[in-house]
């Protein structure tokens, strides 16, 4: 007897047949629309792709630091309406490389990291702890007895004793965090100069991290150092805040050919052929935001500037080069809850990655992009297509009233100064200047710092070795990556 089941499958097999007899031969209906179009010409883009499986002559690291998915999106968008381009379909420099994976980024001690133990994660191939840099996770933050048993070497020194060149380049102090984690190791991020330092600290024979720069051997020292925090290498009397009376700067010089520099136009006028290892700082602290850097920021460089005249210098050694570049102040724009700054911040991040680009090859040098973490930054629900990305929220053209009777805006932080303090009532954005460069996005517990968030972020990369970079990843893989890369894992 023949099953109810398998007859009516019969026919409905029989009565669909003709529509499909010619499937393989016919468009689907859907072919002109312009999304599908998009999607074909992406998936030709994917398939020209050929990985690169040889050696890197050279590594460029690109840090965003704070730069989380979000923030990334943000910043796409707020390209694309400063461009007059459609925001939401912009893509940012880097998200054009052609691997991509995703990081996960809790440290040694903690579900959300700080961008020490971040940046040691990358750059050393191991996880510690927060506030620590170049050391393990055995070592005890703030303990200088701590840091000979648990130093560890980072892939610009890797780099040096083989005979490589290698920069870091930030627009924060040199001596912050990330680019300290290519060269320095200390038990407290904080000790940036001796005046940082505590008295115990300092007897107990540990060098504040602007020592730590200069005094390195020469056969491991940076060849390019450029960002702020000039206050660490200067004495008071020169209006610095070293307590030691020394001039880190002029120290610097005394190597054969070296150079210090201390504005724009000191850096270009810097001939990459004759001259090196460079030092330059552009502030006392930290260089100016994108926003304000034509106001208070003169005579300083852009990241685009310092990263470019990097990739010059390092370039003129035949063995080839490892280069940090970070974009700082993505995370200080965040820290504000200042979608602004942060937005303008991850742009120009974006556009010193492109102007690296336009100058190497990238068959020869792989380019990784990525974050040391992400921050609390949430896009959230329903603004029209092409709204303004820093507008309100709305729905269908008509603002979001939430439960307390008040409109919010697209973007929001889960923490930060922006949340209300004590019993005080979440204000009005709608009755707020949203285009104020000082405009505070709203949070929801107030901290006088926001705090960073811990999901994944992003990795792009492109050049030799680039195809490692897939699925979703620990933080410290990435310096397997850059190692292998360069082939110093081959090494004997």
């Amino acid at each position: 007897m023949i099953r109810a089941s398998s007859f009516l499958a019969g026919v409905c097999a029989l009565a669909l047949a003709p529509a499909f007899a010619h499937a393989a031969d016919t468009s689907p209906a859907q072919a002109a629309d312009p999304y599908y179009k998009s999607g074909q010409a992406a998936l030709a883009r994917a398939m020209a792709v050929s990985p690169k499986t040889g050696r890197a002559k050279n590594v460029i690291l690109f840090l965003g630091d704070g730069m989380g998915i979000s923030t990334a999106v943000a910043g796409r968008i707020w390209q694309g309406q400063q461009k007059g381009v459609d925001g939401e379909s912009n893509a940012l420099s880097f998200e054009k490389l052609p691997f991509t994976a995703l990081s996960k980024t809790y440290s040694h001690d903690t579900q959300v990291t700080d961008s020490a133990a971040g940046i040691t994660a990358i750059t050393t191939g191991v996880k510690t702890r927060n506030k620590v840099i170049g050391l393990t996770g055995e070592a005890k933050p703030e303990s200088c007895a701590s840091e000979a048993s648990t130093r560890v070497t980072t892939i610009a020194e890797i780099a040096k004793a083989h005979g490589l060149s290698a920069g870091a380049v930030t627009n924060t102090r040199i001596t912050h965090a990330t680019p300290a984690g290519t060269f320095a190791h200390t038990a407290y991020r904080d000790w940036e100069g001796d005046a940082d330092m505590p008295a115990g600290a300092l007897s107990g024979g540990c060098k504040d991290i602007a020592r730590q720069l200069v005094e390195a051997p020469a056969g491991l020292r940076l060849d390019v150092a450029l960002g702020g925090g000039r206050s660490r290498f200067l004495p008071e009397t020169k209006g610095g805040k070293r307590a030691d009376g020394r001039d880190l700067t002029v120290e610097w010089t005394k190597t054969k050919g070296a150079a210090y520099v201390a504005d724009a136009e000191q850096l270009k006028a810097i001939d990459p052929a004759r001259t090196g290892p460079v030092l330059g700082l552009f502030a006392g602290e930290h260089l100016p935001y994108e926003v304000e850097r034509a106001q208070s920021g003169q005579g300083v460089p852009s990241l685009s500037d310092m990263a470019t005249k990097a990739v010059d210098i390092l370039s003129k050694n035949p063995k080839g080069y490892f280069l940090l570049v970070e974009g700082g102040k993505i995370d200080m724009g965040s820290h504000l809850n200042n979608a602004r700054r942060t937005l303008t911040e991850t742009a120009a991040f974006s556009d010193a990655i492109q102007a690296v680009l336009d100058k190497v090859d990238l068959n020869e040098t792989l380019v990784i992009v990525t974050a040391d973490h992400s921050h609390g930054l949430v896009i959230s629900g329903y603004a029209a297509r092409n709204a303004p990305i820093l507008g309100l929220a709305g729905n269908e053209g008509e603002p979001v009233v939430a439960g307390d009777g008040k409109a919010y805006t697209v973007l929001s932080f889960a923490t930060g100064p922006g949340g209300p303090e004590g019993q005080t009532l979440r204000a009005d954005p709608a009755k707020e200047d949203l285009e104020e460069v000082d405009y505070h996005q709203q949070s929801v517990a107030h901290l006088p710092s926001a705090a960073h968030a811990g999901e994944d972020v992003g990795v792009y990369a492109d050049g030799p070795g680039a195809y490692l970079v897939r699925g979703v990843v620990e933080e410290s893989y990435l310096f397997q990556v850059m190692r292998h890369a360069f082939g110093f894992d081959a090494a004997k």
